[in-house]
């Protein structure tokens, strides 16, 4: 049983988890933008999302990945373009009225969320590590197993936290200058993240 509920496994996950990344800072900006609870598909599907990729480490997928260096810049790339789209997104997000903002954006769904992880460079250098230095020396679907469980319920509450902390900050930002300023910030920092990709 210890094996499997490993403390330093978790506090792990939780400091590379909760510091920030390309799903703290999109969490933050559509609670912010959007609200707690048009939220909840996006962070449901991080959570779905990250638990997939740790648990496909656990199964020794990210090791292929690893030992195969031209899939590796291609996916690195294909990660870099995306997170840089998004970020050019939140640059140019502007605030409107509510009236005049229906139909002008919408939450990240839970799909998109799961499939955003799967170039997710955070989620995938976590994984690499957690799989590498706390690993259990289990069968690999037990191990799978273990790393899901720990990366999907840790990854609960960060998420949880990062939504309702954007929540909040919605409260602050009424004027559109603010706005534009929290939004550019976001965007600043999603588009230096695009850069961890290749490290």
């Amino acid at each position: 049983m210890a094996v499997l509920f490993d403390p330093l496994l978790y506090a792990f996950v939780f400091l590379g988890l909760f510091s920030p990344g390309p799903n703290v800072i999109m969490l933050t900006a559509s609670g912010a933008r959007f609200g707690f609870r048009r939220s909840l598909p996006h962070l449901t599907g991080v959570v779905i999302g990250v638990g997939v990729i740790a648990g496909m480490t656990g199964l020794g997928v990210g090791a292929l990945m690893l030992s195969n260096p031209l899939l590796g810049l291609v996916l690195k790339s294909l990660a870099a373009c995306w997170i840089l789209w998004m970020a050019w997104g939140y640059y140019n997000a502007t605030r409107r009225p509510l009236a005049e903002a229906k139909g002008m954006g919408a939450p990240m769904t839970a799909w998109q969320a799961v499939l955003f992880q799967w170039i997710n460079p955070k989620v995938w250098a976590v994984a690499f590590a957690a799989s590498a230095g706390y690993g259990a020396a289990l069968p690999p679907v037990q191990e799978a197993a273990r790393l899901a469980l720990a990366f999907s319920s840790v990854n609960l509450g960060v998420c949880l936290f990062w939504a309702s902390a954007g929540a909040l900050l919605k409260q602050l930002l009424q004027s559109p200058a603010r706005w534009r300023v929290f939004m550019r910030i976001m965007a600043a920092l999603l588009a230096l993240s695009a850069t961890m990709v290749f490290l």
